[in-house]
């Protein structure tokens, strides 16, 4: 997302979003952490259009189901979403995290 913006900022984001289009393999880490605004969720969803064909792996703390609500305009959520969950491949996997050893103690005594 910072990617797009500042591409908007300095007015690259053709040159960008092509640097993003390119490689074989775009990794989307932490992906529906927080809602989105409409302009970074209308340059994802032609990010991922122009990639169509092309691997995309993405990692999220949220199931594909609660991924619509983020997105402002869900017209481009459906068409995003539809885009990365119908053609995709689920790999979910369960147990704790793999860093829980490195949290304040505070957070983690229950």
């Amino acid at each position: 997302m910072a990617e797009f913006a500042g591409g908007h900022a300095d007015r690259t984001l053709d040159r960008r979003m092509r640097e993003l289009v390119r490689p074989d393999l775009l990794i989307l880490d932490d992906f529906a952490v927080r809602q989105m605004t409409a302009p970074p969720a209308e340059d994802l969803y032609v990010l991922i259009s122009e990639r169509q064909g092309r691997s995309v792996i993405i990692t999220s703390n949220r199931a594909p189901g609660d991924w619509y609500p983020l997105f402002p305009d869900p017209v481009v959520a459906e068409s995003l979403l539809d885009r990365l969950i119908d053609a995709g491949h689920p790999v979910v996997m369960n147990g704790p995290g793999c860093r829980p050893g490195k949290r304040p103690k505070n957070l983690t005594d229950k």
